[in-house]
Formats: structure tokens, C-alpha cells, sequence
């Protein structure tokens, strides 16, 4: 399973984009299936927790760079059924405060950034932690191709046993600097540099299939492929024609539409294009049926297994999905983005409505700038997503809310 970081839709020519050159993720999507509406959160740590977990934040999210301890993951998962396990990338998902480590969570292998020990360098002269041992490397390397060299090594090692490869990449997220294979190598140009970014992520997504085929693996291997949430607000993307602003951090579509793609010869038919409804709450589970493992029963999960229509039937379908969102609990002010106050909300393909009331429609104000209020001409549609929101707890089951500044302390909990 690979996930980008920081990366929307609209950087995909899969999906569209003239901006961006991305032929070997081009390739899986043509030969096996692209979901045009999956839903992330719209931050790293919160996506990350969803998709390891397979529920929805509100039942498990503690705080940002901290794993709620003691929740199952799907690595640990899939090693109970004795796969080997690896992850190579970011993690951020342990701190002074909190968390686990990448063996708490089921992988025997790892080499990751943004864990205890590491520096800030994830590129140039990159800082990771190798199976344990903090490695500093030198000037001329790069820590995207030594983290797509570790999972290449851990696939060949196992390559006659079954075997889970989680790629939590580094890329495209900022600093934007030129990588590898840049023409420039001494390029400021910001937009420059996140788009040779996002073509050496799709060179290492290659490196990655390459390996599969040489080792006579690639018809027993899926390969699944979506981002942890919107692309950077620092960054605008002609996108069919118009400028589409990053919206990492905000809750709108630009901030939670990411790219899906699945990928597996033979088994997914070619060139499908699925408008189903997913959120990441559902990768859990469409993975164990993929591998057809026996069902791993998640307490509060929320996820639903979209394997049947990767395999070109109708499967079960979402009429809405959920979405909560309260990145920093603990912060000493909010604000509309990292430190956004808490907010949850329910939306179909059309439209989105939030606890609080505000109710937008997402495919004509995308940004979600023109609240419809109350029109009766919509109130059947509101009170279906008003009845998906009530199927959830209204606060968070694991924040602390005694450290929130003082609000929501008298808040309670809504009764299931």
C-alpha cells in the first residue's frame, strides 16, 4: 500500500492534470481501477490514524504525531496471519506525548523519518531510523530513493512468503527542492520543484512494479495507491482550465479528495472507473478481503470493503460518508486550518452538511464559501445527512477535553 503525502487529485494526469507527468501510476490506473471519490482527512496524522485503523477519528484520534496506543492496525493484522511485514517512509505517529512504534503496529521491518531520534531532513542528507538505528546520511543522498531501496530489499528477502509493504511516502510534501532527477538542481522555483517532485514519486512507484515483475511477482501482488490529504495551500494547479488551490488542512474537497488507484493482473479488470463513494476508513477492510483473510472484527470501525468493485461488481455502495476533524486538541488558539476547532460532517456526492449547521453544496461551491441555509426544496437531503451524523458520538471518545482550553468541557457525549 502506498501513500503520498500531500498530494491532490489534480496532480494526477490519471485524473486529468496537464501540469503534471505521472506515467507509471497513468499505467496502473489504466490497467486496473480508478475511484474518482475517496475521501481522506485533511492532515497527515489524522489520515494516517483512519487508514491504519479503519474508523473514523471521532472514535480513536488522540492528537497530532501520536497513534491512539493500543488500537490494532491492519500490519499487525496481516502479521497475525503470518505475513512479513515492513513500512518505509513517514511515520509520524510517535512522540514525547505519546504513540507507538512501527513494531507496535506490526511491522518486523522499518525505515522511517519523523519518528524519536530523527532529524528534520527528509530529503538532502536526509536523517532515518533503520530498523531501530538512527542513521544521518550524507549530502548527495536522498531519502526518497533510500527509503524505495529498503522496501525493494525487503521484497526480494521475501519474496517466497507472503509479504505486506507499507510505503507511507516522504513526497511530494514541502520543503519543494529539486530531487534527483531534476534538470535544475539549484531551482527555487517552488511549483517547479513540487512537480519534479511528483514525477520522482511516480519514478519510485515504478521502481517499485519493476521489482514485482523482475522477481515474477507482479500477478500475485496488488498494489493500492492514494495520498494522506490535499495538496499545500501554498500551491496553485491549472486544473482543466482553472486555478485549483491546495487545501491541505482545509475540510472542503480540495483538502479530502485524493487519488485511488488499485492495481492487481488478472483479478481487477482494466481500465475501470468507479464513482463510488470511499472514505479511508474502508482500506481496513477491502485489503483483508483482497487477501482473503478472515475478517478482522474492529471495534467501532466504520470501514466497508470496496472489493467487490474492484472486481468489476456492484458491491455494497456508500450514499454518504462521515468525516471529523480536530487535528491539535491541545492548541493555545484555533484557526480555520492545523489548528482547526473540532468539526465532523456527512456528505453524499452533491452535498455536505456539518454539526453546526452549515450545509453546502460541493460540486457548485467547492470551496464551500456559500452556506444554502435552510431551503426547503433540500430539507429531504439534510435530514438524511442530519440522520448519518446522529449515528456518531458528537465529541471525540479520546481527547481530553479538560486540556482544551477551557472549551467543550461541559460538552456531552451523544448517547448511540
Amino acid at each position: 500500500m502506498i501513500m503520498a503525502d500531500d498530494v491532490g487529485y489534480e496532480c494526477f494526469s490519471a485524473y486529468g492534470s496537464k501540469e503534471f507527468s505521472t506515467p507509471r501510476l497513468d499505467a496502473l490506473a489504466a490497467k486496473g481501477i480508478r475511484f474518482d471519490h475517496c475521501h481522506s482527512t485533511p492532515l497527515c496524522t489524522p489520515s494516517r490514524v483512519n487508514l491504519m485503523t479503519g474508523k473514523s477519528n471521532v472514535f480513536n484520534y488522540v492528537n497530532f504525531g501520536v497513534f491512539p496506543k493500543g488500537e490494532p492496525t491492519f500490519a499487525n493484522h496481516f502479521q497475525a496471519q503470518g505475513y512479513a511485514t515492513a513500512v518505509a517512509g513517514k511515520w509520524q505517529l510517535l512522540t514525547t506525548q505519546g504513540g507507538i512504534s512501527p513494531e507496535e503496529a506490526g511491522f518486523e521491518h522499518h525505515c522511517v523519518w519523523n519518528i524519536p531520534g530523527t532529524e528534520r531532513r527528509r530529503y538532502w542528507e536526509p536523517s532515518l531510523m533503520h530498523d531501530g538505528k538512527v542513521i544521518n546520511h550524507g549530502k548527495e543522498k536522498y531519502g526518497s530513493t533510500i527509503i524505495a531501496d529498503y522496501l525493494i530489499d525487503f521484497i526480494k528477502t521475501n519474496k517466497d512468503k507472503p509479504f505486506l509493504a507499507y510505503y507511507p511516502m516522504n513526497l511530494p510534501h514541502s520543503p519543494f527542492d529539486p530531487t534527483p532527477r531534476s534538470a535544475n538542481r539549484k531551482n527555487k522555483n517552488e511549483k517547479h520543484n513540487f512537480i519534479d517532485m511528483v514525477a520522482y514519486m511516480d519514478h519510485c512507484v515504478g521502481r517499485m512494479e519493476d521489482t514485482l515483475i523482475e522477481l515474477g511477482l507482479r500477478e500475485n501482488t496488488l498494489i493500492i495507491f492514494t495520498a494522506d490529504n490535499g495538496t499545500s495551500s501554498s500551491l496553485t494547479i491549472d486544473f482543466f482550465g482553472t486555478e485549483h488551490k491546495g487545501g491541505k488542512g482545509y475540510t472542503h474537497d480540495h483538502g479530502t479528495k485524493v487519488p485511488l488507484i488499485l492495481n492487481l493482473p488478472g483479478r481487477i479488470k482494466a481500465g475501470q472507473v468507479n464513482k463510488d463513494l470511499i472514505c479511508f476508513s474502508d482500506l481496513f477492510p477491502t485489503i483483508v478481503e483482497a487477501a482473503d483473510l478472515p475478517a478482522r472484527k474492529i471495534n467501532q470501525g466504520d470501514g466497508w470493503s470496496f472489493w467487490s468493485q474492484c472486481l468489476g461488481k456492484e458491491g455494497k455502495k456508500r450514499e454518504w460518508i462521515y468525516g471529523y476533524y480536530f487535528p491539535r486538541p491541545f492548541s493555545k488558539q484555533f484557526d480555520r486550518k492545523y489548528s482547526h476547532w473540532e468539526v465532523a460532517w456527512a456528505r453524499n456526492k452533491l452535498y455536505k452538511l456539518y454539526r453546526d449547521g452549515r450545509f453546502f453544496d460541493v460540486i457548485k461551491d467547492v470551496r464551500e464559501e456559500k452556506p444554502l441555509g435552510n431551503r426547503s426544496e433540500l430539507s429531504t437531503i439534510r435530514k438524511s445527512l442530519q440522520a448519518a451524523l446522529d449515528k456518531y458520538p458528537d465529541k471525540g471518545g479520546m481527547i481530553d477535553y479538560d486540556r482544551v482550553n477551557g472549551v467543550r468541557k461541559t460538552a456531552k457525549a451523544k448517547k448511540k
